[in-house]
């Protein structure tokens, strides 16, 4: 008898928001999600033709949902409760039609299944209601990892854990002391996205997508000199007040946010991360987000570690690849009849050919 092929996606870092469009029919210069239709083929190309009697498992490795770049009822909220975040939910889900129709699709095909691995932007997806929802909009159940995924010697994970800003603490996802309701226990990088990044994005929209980050300081000190001077003491007091006032919905310690300091990286290295979790015996793949920055390392015999990178827009301020960076990029795990463990490749998605598109503006 033949064996079934098998295969697995990882995807991650695909921060859905509210749509292109707005309600109001403004454009949403927050959205950083433009390739759903992309996103439609990808699925169906791996459901359908050589594929269509396969296993197929898509891993969502996080941040696909952008639950902090989205406001609720007109504010940019961090004491988060469980009906806050199911409302936001259903709103992104509005937003993109073409993309939860293609996941219900996918999902519905036998033999294929949805893992959700939670990231930091949507570290909401802990709530049970938003994943009993989320269930429903795709017709099938999701199987859902707060931290971690293993298998097949296979370790998958956000990253997040990795860098003192946005690590979680795994002990305690919500807070519930001196509150009227639970609300989540956002991580220091957390709050500082939505208490001061967002205030820049509103003006610059792309401010945190472009890299190396240090060069694009220099561009804004010359080109832009009071804006960032002024940024830069905005800076030092939200850290100080971060550091001395007490509030009962932030978890955040006085340690955390010196090593968030120490450990300061717009686009964090995990490669090391990877290879401390590498010296497990058990371990011979690592797959990360998180980054947005896609990558491949090998380390001594068939130690792997891959990092998907994003779907969302890159801005480069390096001389060899100077300007804006699109790449679909995802990790494919295939299971070949001639091997006892599965094989990584990291891959970008063109989708199919077709003749004109709409540009993106924002």
């Amino acid at each position: 008898m033949t064996k079934k092929k098998k295969i697995k996606l990882v995807v991650s870092d695909l921060h859905l928001g509210l749509g292109r469009t707005l309600e109001s029919g403004r454009l949403n210069s927050l959205e950083e999600f433009y390739f759903d239709e992309k996103f439609v083929e990808f699925l169906h190309y791996y459901s359908t033709g050589k594929y269509a009697e396969a296993e197929v498992e898509l891993i969502l490795n996080g941040d696909i949902f952008n639950f902090l770049q989205v406001d609720f009822r007109g504010h940019y909220v961090t004491a988060i409760t469980e009906s806050m975040n199911l409302e936001v939910m259903k709103r992104i889900i509005q937003g993109h039609p073409l993309f939860f129709k293609a996941l219900k699709d996918f999902a519905a095909r036998e033999g294929c299944r949805i893992t959700y691995i939670v990231g930091n932007h949507d570290q909401g997806m802990m709530w049970p209601s938003c994943r009993a929802y989320l269930n429903e909009v795709v017709g099938a159940d999701i199987y859902f990892k707060n931290l971690i995924y293993f298998f097949d010697g296979v370790h998958i994970e956000h990253g997040h854990m990795h860098e003192a800003a946005n690590r979680l603490d795994p002990k305690k996802f919500f807070l519930k002391k001196d509150l009227p309701e639970p609300i989540l226990n956002l991580p220091f990088g957390s709050h500082f996205f939505v208490d001061f990044v967002l205030q820049i994005k509103h003006r610059y929209p792309h401010v945190d997508k472009i890299r190396p980050f240090d060069r694009m300081l220099r561009w804004a000190l010359v080109n832009e000199t009071w804006f960032t001077i002024k940024g830069f003491f905005a800076l030092a007091f939200y850290f100080l007040r971060s550091a001395f006032v007490k509030d009962p919905r932030r978890g955040v310690s006085f340690k955390r946010i010196l090593q968030v300091i120490a450990e300061s990286a717009v686009f964090p290295d995990l490669g090391e991360a990877a290879r401390r979790v590498l010296r497990d015996e058990r371990v011979h793949t690592v797959i990360f987000g998180h980054s947005h920055v896609y990558q491949y390392r090998q380390w001594g015999e068939g130690m792997e570690y891959f990092n998907t990178g994003t779907w969302t827009d890159i801005t480069s301020l390096d001389i060899s690849s100077l300007g804006k960076i699109t790449k679909l990029t995802y990790v494919l795990l295939d299971y070949p009849e001639e091997m006892d463990r599965p094989v990584g490749r990291l891959k970008e998605w063109y989708g199919y050919h077709r003749i004109e598109e709409d540009v993106v503006i924002s």
